[in-house]
């Protein structure tokens, strides 16, 4: 199935010809030059990727990323004409998956956005069919599902398997975790993600035994966070 990349991008020509890299690489696109719209789209459209730059009339690319961490896992390639460490770090804070400066190469830029798709693909994710050794999340049903075993889960359980499988491999930290799970920004510790993570691991651990599967699904980095293996 084709898939569709946004992008987010107020500079005419840059957009058509990123638009025109990426439809040779036979990726469906969708063009947007104003933040205050993209939010709304991405709920309505569910796109594969994001290519969002960072200035924008209306709303600029950090805080519309920081919104679509609230309700989805996209990918998002940041695009932005700053080139300082503390902007990359914000960018990547707040959830972006990758970031380019420009001036870039646009076959580059395609390139990364094969290999972000093709990475988040391979992991853990919702739809990913019924592989051998690969967790199927059901959103309609809150569970996991492992071969032909399943389990129910919470929301809070499903919404952290969720943020964490969708990003395999890259460590989330306690506060990134409630920024992604509790949409109303409610007093949540980081003793609160803690406990939900240990209770979602013996759940994961009943799973791989029903299933016949010997795998650590999600990892605690000492000091820092948690990250799904890949």
């Amino acid at each position: 199935m084709t898939q569709t990349v946004l992008i987010v991008e107020d500079e005419p020509k840059l957009a058509e010809l990123l638009a025109d890299y990426l439809r040779q690489a036979q990726y469906r696109i969708h063009i947007i030059d104003n933040g205050l719209e993209v939010v709304d789209w991405v709920k309505a459209e569910r796109p594969d990727l994001v290519l969002l730059d960072v200035m924008l009339p209306g709303m600029d690319g950090l805080e519309i990323c920081r919104e679509l961490r609230t309700f989805s896992n996209v990918p998002v390639i940041m695009v932005t004409a700053k080139v300082e460490e503390i902007d990359r770090l914000i960018g990547l804070e707040l959830g972006a998956d990758d970031y380019v400066c420009k001036p870039f190469s646009p076959r580059e830029l395609v390139i990364r956005v094969r290999n972000l798709l093709r990475r988040m693909g391979a992991g853990t994710q919702e739809n990913s069919g019924d592989a051998p050794g690969r967790l199927r999340l059901n959103q309609d049903a809150i569970s996991v599902q492992l071969g032909e075993q399943a389990l129910s889960l919470t929301k809070i359980e499903f919404e952290l398997l969720r943020v964490l499988s969708a990003h395999p491999g890259k460590i989330f930290s306690r506060d990134m975790l409630i920024d992604r799970i509790y949409s109303d920004h409610r007093i949540v510790s980081g003793r609160t993600i803690d406990s939900h993570i240990k209770k979602l691991r013996v759940k994961l651990e009943r799973l791989n035994e029903l299933a016949g599967v010997e795998k650590d699904w999600i990892v605690s980095i000492y000091g820092v966070g948690y990250k799904a293996e890949r």
